[in-house]
């Protein structure tokens, strides 16, 4: 039996036994390593999700994409995703929403010592990058670097992709030139002494974008939505009560030490510090710029990463009721 078949045959199997969400719980499938643990963990621990209606019963997976295809099938009520996958959905019939979760980005970090002060400098450099090609944040620096500087990344520099951990030693051990990284992972360089060339909140506001669209977010059913309005509610409620403890509380955060994977106490406050910065401003997603976001997406990244989105779908961002 292939991983493949091992994870879909588990799906099943769990979305044959889940009951509605008539009895109150929304359940969530999340990456068992995945930093949005973190906020979970508060709202279970402190009471969040009880306190506004609901019952949260989290399910770890072994990744995105396995819990994408338990949330696809049916077996669970939310996961996390970014909001140009929910806006592909949509394009292809799939009625999902977005609640606003994170918009913790990062940057591209060079060596302390590194010669490099802008983009420019990293041409005919080796650069490491988690994600993939069709990272979002190095889709960006693509675009900055090619209006600010003329010049393609993709082409001009070369890239090394790999799993996050890896390419936090190879640049920490000197092996590449500049790295991008997931947001937790690039908090963990900075506090080893690395340095932020750029940041991409600095990259989307050269083009234009508004650094304070949030990428990541909750994901959840229309359906849920149109028939159990208060359970969204109540988990939108819970997300941002679980923030604001997690912002002014640091015990809050020492109960959550042993789940974080630090080694030492500068990168447990540059994770603290991380988590906070990504917190979404307050109110409704600014419409028009997510659509410049979405249009770049779109020119460096195709339809491989956007799929047939031409223009933001309507209702996809949910905006809690003030």
């Amino acid at each position: 039996m292939t991983i493949q078949t091992a994870i879909t045959a588990a799906v099943l199997a769990l979305a044959a036994t889940v009951a509605t969400a008539q009895d109150g719980t929304i359940r969530a499938a999340v990456q068992e390593s995945g930093t949005v643990n973190w906020e979970l963990d508060t709202i279970k621990h402190y009471g969040f999700d009880t306190d506004n209606g609901f019952t949260l019963d989290v399910q770890g997976m072994a990744g995105g994409d396995a819990a994408q295809i338990a949330f696809q099938g049916g077996a669970v009520d939310i996961i996390v995703s970014d909001w140009i996958w929910v806006a592909r959905q949509r394009a292809a019939g799939a009625d999902f929403i977005f609640i606003p979760y994170s918009r913790a980005v990062g940057g591209m970090l060079v060596p302390a010592d590194s010669p490099a002060q802008s983009l420019a400098d990293m041409e005919g450099k080796t650069i490491g990058i988690a994600g993939g090609q069709l990272d979002k944040s190095w889709i960006i620096l693509r675009a900055y670097a090619q209006q600010e500087y003329g010049i393609d990344l993709a082409t001009q520099t070369e890239q090394v992709f790999g799993a996050p951990p890896l390419i936090m030693n190879a640049a920490t051990t000197g092996e590449v030139d500049g790295a991008m990284n997931f947001w937790h992972f690039l908090a963990k360089m900075k506090a080893a002494g690395m340095r932020e060339l750029i940041s991409v909140d600095e990259a989307a506001s050269a083009l234009g974008l508004d650094p304070a669209t949030p990428l990541l977010g909750y994901v959840m059913r229309g359906d849920m939505l149109r028939d159990h309005p208060e359970l969204v509610a109540g988990m939108a409620k819970a997300s941002a009560a679980a923030k604001a403890k997690l912002a002014t509380d640091p015990a809050a955060w020492d109960r959550l030490r042993d789940r974080m994977n630090v080694e030492d106490d500068a990168q447990f406050t540059a994770l603290q510090d991380g988590f906070n910065a990504g917190t979404p401003v307050p109110g409704a997603v600014n419409l028009e710029a997510a659509d410049r976001m979405l249009k770049v997406m779109a020119e460096l990244g195709g339809t491989e990463l956007v799929g047939d989105v031409t223009a933001l779908p309507d209702g996809l961002f949910y905006t809690p009721a003030e």
